[in-house]
């Protein structure tokens, strides 16, 4: 069973930028492909991001110049970079692991208000 945290989430203005973390346990991170996906109002989620286990990222295109997914396999950890922010990105983030199936963490928070 791999565990997943995901953490970063908060409040922002329009504009502005957070930084989600998220780590998964096990050996074999490296391994993984990681995923950030967000829910939307149909309580669907969607992917926003994505990147194998050799780094190649791939994006949605809603996000895409303004976000950025990247990885540290010593760490066991996949980061999100969210820059220029629109109340559009608000949402509940979830961080995935897949390995032939998904894992989930707990999901985070991120709403962008004036």
């Amino acid at each position: 069973q791999v565990q997943v945290v995901e953490s970063g989430g908060g409040l922002v203005q329009p504009g502005g930028s957070l930084n989600l973390s998220c780590t998964a346990s096990g050996s074999i991170f490296s391994m993984y492909s990681m995923g950030w996906f967000r829910e939307n109002a149909a309580k669907q989620r969607e992917l926003v991001a994505g990147i194998t286990g050799d780094g190649n990222a791939n994006y949605d295109d809603s996000v895409k110049g303004r976000f950025t997914i990247s990885r540290d396999n010593s760490k066991n950890t996949v980061y999100l970079q969210m820059n220029s922010l629109k109340p559009e990105d608000t949402a509940v983030y979830y961080c995935s692991a897949f390995d032939g199936e998904y894992y989930w963490g707990q999901g985070t928070q991120v709403t962008v208000s004036s």
